[in-house]
């Protein structure tokens, strides 16, 4: 087995943890409401608590890799993430679970970006595809095995095993990171950003909480609108900074790059979409059809299982038609297939229902593929960190705001027919398609790309890319 897959292996350790966390609490989020005595809605925040917290930490991972070492602030954000996940376990109320929410997320805002940029530092360019596919595969075994393993869990024994779960496999990432992760740091990785750390994180912290309360009744509209105005007003003072500061914490330069602009930019559009769906076919199958959380995980895995079957062709599918017609092409396939999902019933076919999630994971995981490589497409070595630290944000913002946006669509339908209920037929099916038009509407930035983009990545077999792309 080549080196680099066995650095993208123990990597996928920790994001199988990761994934298998998120895609358990999304199926058992109507069971823990229940439980909590809260409205389903408002489980929301346990969701963006998360998300929030990896978008304000996320930015400061790369530094922070650069200047102490890689391996040490992977095996630390490990067992951060290890022990918020047993408190998760042990909350009691909302509250205490949105905090145990946002501990994991300072684990996760260091575990999985450091990890990728493990990777990114010791592979070369034409096997950075099939490197993040090493790096997904065993990823992508929590999404199979989460929904299944969460509803049998949340129907049969308890929710706050899901939680639980994390702690052997905590121990074996630590273990693998010690014996076989290289200790890659950079020799002068500049002066920290306080300045920008500060204003990125309240303005991302501010925007993201507000949008996540916006429309459940959790908090007053003027609080509300108040917490999104102070967070833009926030991110428009980082702006600003940005443009003075020598080593900006988010280089904004980078997106003078196009690839890294389609991969960052068209990427965030398709995130949103796709980040709805945690929130949104869970409470379809559950609030809606009358499923229990089990039968639910059981329609739901299925998406997973098509996106692990896609691996192992990314890579000729990425060579042969190039990253400019498989991004829009799979953007305006993924969109149209999630528009279907609203038209979904409680009489339709599960086997239909199944097939359909299963063409869409195929598809979703291959624009996946393809955006998380064209990103870097065009990254000198010595900008890696910063690149990693701006597209990891960028992802975990899109899906912060696919989540709120799948909710606020969800709630939107109200405000049409005030008669209709959240959970009724119309109000998913207008949800799913407001989503599924915000993932077609990213090809256009897509095909935007010059037909060889990325071609570095893909090379033909006998030929071998740079191990580092063109100076800027």
């Amino acid at each position: 087995m080549p080196r680099y897959a066995v650095t993208a292996l123990i990597v996928a350790c920790a994001l199988f943890m990761e994934t298998l966390d998120s895609t358990v609490i999304a199926t058992s989020l109507p069971a823990i409401a229940t439980d909590l005595h809260e409205d389903p809605i408002s489980l929301k925040l346990a969701l963006t608590s998360y998300l929030i917290s990896l978008a304000v930490f996320i930015p400061v991972s790369g530094w922070v890799a650069d200047r102490f070492g890689a391996r040490l602030i992977f095996r630390v954000a490990i067992t951060i993430f290890t022990l918020s996940s047993i408190g998760c376990g042990l909350a009691s109320d909302l509250p205490q679970l949105v905090v145990g929410r946002l501990a994991q997320g300072l684990g996760g805002a260091m575990m999985v970006p450091v990890g990728r940029l493990l990777l990114m530092r010791t592979v070369e360019r034409g096997d950075l595809v099939r490197a993040l596919s090493y790096l997904t595969v065993p990823a992508l075994f929590g999404p199979v095995v989460g929904p299944l393993f969460g509803g049998f869990i949340t129907t049969y024994f308890h929710w706050r095993w899901i939680f639980w779960i994390n702690a052997p496999i905590g121990v074996v990432g630590i273990l693998l990171a010690t014996l076989y992760i290289e200790d890659v740091r950079e020799d002068n990785p500049g002066p920290l950003d306080i300045i920008g750390f500060v204003l990125s994180g309240l303005g991302l912290a501010l925007l993201l909480f507000g949008l996540a309360v916006a429309g459940g009744g959790l908090a007053p509209i003027s609080a509300t609108i108040a917490l999104i105005g102070l967070g833009a007003l926030a991110l428009a003072a980082y702006v600003a900074h940005a443009r003075r500061t020598a080593f900006p914490l988010l280089d904004l330069k980078l997106l003078s790059l196009q690839t890294f602009r389609a991969g960052v930019v068209g990427g965030a559009l398709f995130r949103i979409g796709i980040g709805s769906i945690p929130l949104l076919l869970p409470l379809l199958l559950q609030m809606g059809f009358g499923r229990n959380a089990f039968q639910s995980g059981s329609i739901t895995f299925v998406a997973s299982a098509g996106a692990l079957a896609m691996k192992t062709t990314a890579a000729p599918i990425l060579r042969k038609l190039g990253f400019r017609r498989v991004l829009a092409g799979a953007a305006a396939i993924s969109g149209a297939l999630l528009a279907t999902y609203g038209f979904f019933t409680p009489t339709t076919p599960p086997l239909i229902m199944m097939g359909i999630l299963l063409v869409s994971g195929f598809v979703n995981s291959l624009a996946f593929t393809g955006l998380n490589a064209i990103a870097y497409a065009e990254i000198e070595n010595a900008d890696m960190s910063r690149a990693v630290s701006f597209a990891s944000v960028a992802q975990q913002l899109s899906l912060s705001l696919g989540i709120a946006a799948g909710a606020a669509a969800l709630q939107g339908w109200t405000r049409i027919d005030p008669g209709a209920g959240v959970f009724a037929p119309l109000s998913f099916r207008f949800a799913f398609i407001l989503m599924g038009l915000l993932c077609i509407s990213s090809a256009a930035l897509f095909l935007r790309l010059p037909a060889n983009a990325g071609a570095e990545l893909t090379p033909r077999r006998g030929k071998r890319a740079d191990p580092a792309p063109a100076p800027r």
